[in-house]
């Protein structure tokens, strides 16, 4: 049984140092072929355009693969009925303002009343410092007198409150008139970013409502690459730090980008539940986004590898 069982030995023995020192090659092949420290794919910041109005779509001619500017219209919806909403919430107001009372001229009536009858005041006193009327007639006029600037202020203050009930009336109307020039204005599509049409989603006769998807448009200029690093190559790689970003060539020699750490995930992905062992905290990596100008050469989806300069 002895004999028997050291050649086994032996053997698994010689089968584990062999598995190992293949497995020790084989890293250190994979190490010496490339530099790179990290692989990932090329991507774009992607803004999907909506409709914010109802409507048919009158004209949307925007070509995918075509690089429009920010803030170009691209697209019209129909607006005839917004129009005539507007026109009819501007002959309200001004059917309002015309009704506004004429504070000034009613007034002007009553302080008229007011100075004739202080004339009349000064001239019954005259009548009597000469002995020619009596004090009833003094009380009378004044009677009135304080009357008359009675109505004077209760008139200015009813024709105020008129007054102003009215004007936040038009006030309130005004603000549905920003409303509906909001509405006008957004029926008009605009390109948000400079960028490149990625997908269509819509044709011109077609109907338009709140929400639907018109477009989606990229920006290709300013690209990125997200990769992931290992808790062990963490601690090298810091914010604004420059890289290089590789992509593949048919012709064999990649394409080389300048690129800047702009983003490092604060935490970790890929985690397993229960982390026991050394070897399984190896395994935890972090996203870390490198972003570069394209020059044209890359295109989103495209693989790609970067290196991370010194810090």
């Amino acid at each position: 049984m002895r004999k028997d069982f050291f050649p086994n030995a032996m053997s698994k023995t010689a089968v584990f140092i062999l598995l190992a020192g293949a497995l020790l090659m084989n890293t250190s092949c994979r190490k010496s072929k490339g530099d790179a420290d990290a692989y990932g794919v090329c991507e774009a910041t992607e803004i999907i355009v909506s409709s914010e109005s109802n409507g048919k779509m009158l004209n949307f001619d925007i070509q995918e693969g075509e690089t429009y500017e920010a803030g170009q219209i691209v697209g019209c919806i129909d607006t005839f009925q917004t129009y005539l909403q507007m026109k009819q919430l501007e002959s309200s107001i001004n059917a309002v303002l015309a009704r506004r009372p004429n504070a000034g001229a009613q007034v002007r009536v009553l302080e008229d009343k007011l100075a004739t009858l202080n004339k009349e005041k000064q001239r019954v006193k005259n009548l009597i410092d000469a002995n020619a009327a009596s004090t009833k007639q003094m009380d009378d006029i004044q009677a009135e007198i304080n009357i008359t600037r009675s109505q004077i202020a209760a008139t200015k203050s009813t024709l105020s409150t008129q007054d102003q009930s009215m004007l936040e009336e038009v006030e309130a109307m005004r603000f549905q008139q920003q409303q509906l020039q909001h509405v006008l204005e957004s029926c008009h599509i605009k390109a948000p970013i400079t960028g490149t049409i990625i997908n269509k989603y819509i044709e011109e006769n077609e109907l338009a409502y709140q929400g639907k998807p018109l477009f989606k448009i990229a920006d290709l200029t300013n690209m990125f690459i997200k990769v992931y690093i290992t808790e062990d190559e963490l601690a090298s790689v810091k914010l604004n730090q420059s890289a290089i970003v590789r992509l593949d060539n048919k012709k064999g020699k990649p394409i080389k980008l300048d690129g800047t750490v702009t983003w490092i995930s604060p935490k970790a992905e890929f985690t397993p539940k229960m982390i026991q062992t050394k070897e399984e905290r190896v395994n935890l990596v972090y996203a870390v986004k490198v972003s570069f100008k394209n020059d044209g050469s890359a295109k989103i989806g495209m693989p790609g590898d970067v290196v991370f300069g010194k810090k």
